[in-house]
């Protein structure tokens, strides 16, 4: 039975192997933040709005989506 990743990325056993689960994790994250952007854009949320749920300012959460994110 495979352990969840995120158990694989907290384990010191093999580092490697937990380095590993660690950039997956943070790729999955990127795409996850990404899809949750575009919908709160697409049900009408304001840059300021967003940034305030990811815990950053309007200008970094902006210059981080203002081109991969589309308002529709």
């Amino acid at each position: 039975m495979e352990r969840p990743i995120e158990a694989v990325a907290a384990d010191i056993a093999d580092p490697m192997l937990g380095l590993r689960a660690v950039v997956a994790l943070r790729r999955l994250a990127d795409q996850l933040e990404l899809r949750q952007v575009q919908a709160a854009l697409d049900a009408g949320h304001a840059w300021p709005e967003i940034a305030g749920a990811l815990g950053v300012t309007r200008q970094a959460v902006h210059k981080k989506y203002h081109r991969p994110v589309t308002t529709r």
